[in-house]
């Protein structure tokens, strides 16, 4: 299995990139985009994407079964359910030049990036022996961390994971690993350079310094990290003790293993992906791809191939073996895959009507960070962006958010700086709020579940977000806002 689903999956994916450049010179002079007036759009366009996220809440609870054989036909029936009506009410013309743009600039890098990063960091295998206690945890947790910043939330969080979950496999008590885990180490760790979330990646593409983020953001990264390290610390010292402190059977110092790594080898892939995506804001060629009016541009295009490239020879130079004794699974990239083309097309409309500011259904959102005196209301682009963050797709938010608050990098940098850390920090903190706040998180629950973890329902980890999260989040308003 291990053999033949990266090779099928690698190869459906160069063949769909592949599809969508091939018109790009029958469309090279084409002229007139059609667009898409958020303001025109009533709330109701909006309920194909509540609904998608009902169905990823409940339908795991009240029909497990259906849902984890069916999950990616429930995704596409949403997606259909926007797109049918949308078709119908704006003609074909709109719908495929909004289905192109969300797959060609939105979709598509997202999922090969996700598949570099699930593949290389899969192949790098933790050797040793790693005993689950409330020390070894909370290192493992804080090296994450450290890490999600420079790798990648995603690369952090499928390098570490596994080694959690196997450091912890004899205690009964694990979920709170897992739901902390995915706070810090697959979200709020990735707040200090724009390769550790992709809100601060099109930040830096839209003119943000690269360590602007690390200068504005360390201290409330720092801060929430701590209480979040702490918090969680003191919860697993009690549970750990609640458990009369086990230890893993037949374990002793004759066959206990110093650590180390196998699968040195990505490593160096993994330098290859962050230096493919750097490349990919320093290099401007200016030449770019129009794909029935969708453009393109030659670095996105080149990283996304490169990325591809450097997945195929991660597949190639990691042994089977070395992939089954990390308990490597292809399902959770497959379940993100299918589950994240509904949401990116279902939430087409709630994008555009955010887009469309005062003038469109949500303008009481918008009006919210704005003062009496047209000045920013930081604390509201804090929550605001971090709260629709939760639910739709984080990197799209920022930019609503970005362009709302003017969208000169230069002046929001400076004059605005404390404005453009609200929407930062709103939009990488709060992605823990939900499972589908951060891709990651889909991962790492997936993982964890995959090796008998029974994790939180969607509701379920909401309740732990809120209850630990939203009072964190409260302090930093108060600290820095």
């Amino acid at each position: 299995m291990l053999t033949r689903q990266p090779v099928i999956l690698f190869a459906k994916l160069l063949t769909v990139f592949a599809t969508f450049l091939l018109p790009c010179t029958a469309f090279a002079a084409s002229a007139g985009a059609p667009h898409l007036d958020g303001a025109l759009l009533s709330g109701l366009w909006v309920l194909p994407f509540v609904c998608m996220l009902l169905s990823i809440a409940v339908l795991p609870l009240v029909a497990p079964h259906f849902w984890h054989k069916h999950f990616g036909k429930v995704s596409l029936f949403w997606a259909l359910c926007f797109l049918v009506p949308f078709t119908m009410t704006f003609g074909h013309s709109l719908a495929l030049y909004e289905t192109l743009h969300a797959l060609l600039l939105e979709y598509f890098p997202f999922i090969i990036l996700l598949l570099a990063l699930f593949t290389v960091a899969g192949g790098v295998r933790l050797t040793g022996t790693l005993v689950g206690t409330p020390i070894v945890n909370t290192l493992i947790l804080v090296i994450g961390t450290i890490l999600a910043s420079w790798m990648g939330t995603t690369g952090a969080a499928m390098l570490l994971i596994r080694p959690l979950l196997r450091a912890n496999a004899h205690r009964k008590y694990k979920v709170h690993s897992v739901v902390f885990f995915i706070f810090l180490v697959a979200n709020i760790g990735g707040s200090l350079t724009p390769l550790g979330d992709p809100p601060l990646f099109l930040g830096f593409l839209q003119g943000v310094s690269f360590f602007w983020t690390t200068q504005h953001l360390l201290l409330p990264m720092l801060f929430t990290a701590v209480l979040l390290t702490g918090a969680y610390f003191l919860i697993d010292t009690y549970l750990f003790g609640k458990e009369g402190r086990p230890a893993p059977e037949g374990l002793d110092a004759s066959n206990t293993e110093k650590l180390g790594l196998d699968g040195k080898v990505n490593l160096l892939l993994l330098l290859g992906v962050i230096g493919a995506v750097l490349l990919s804001g320093i290099w401007t060629p200016n030449i770019e791809f129009n794909i029935y009016h969708v453009h393109v541009a030659l670095q996105n295009i080149v990283r996304d191939i490169l990325l591809l490239a450097i997945t195929g020879l991660s597949i190639k130079l990691t042994s089977n073996e070395n992939r089954r004794l990390n308990e490597f699974s292809w399902f959770p990239i497959l379940e993100v895959g299918k589950l994240f083309i509904g949401i990116f097309l279902s939430m087409i409309p709630a994008i555009a009507i955010l887009k469309a500011g005062k003038d469109g259904a949500l303008a009481p959102i918008i009006n919210m960070v704005t003062g009496a005196n047209g000045e920013p209301v930081d604390i509201m682009y804090f929550w605001l962006t971090g709260l629709l963050s939760s639910f739709l797709d984080n990197a799209p938010t920022y930019l609503v958010f970005f362009n709302t608050a003017g969208g000169d990098a230069v002046h929001l940098m400076s004059d605005m700086a404390s404005t453009l850390l609200a929407i930062s920090a709103g939009a990488v903190f709060m992605g823990a709020n939900t499972y589908i706040g951060n891709a990651p998180n889909f991962m790492v629950r997936a993982i964890a579940e995959d090796q008998g973890v029974t994790m939180p329902s969607f509701f379920g980890y909401m309740a732990w977000s809120f209850g630990i999260l939203i009072p964190t989040f409260i302090l930093v308003t108060f600290v820095f806002f």
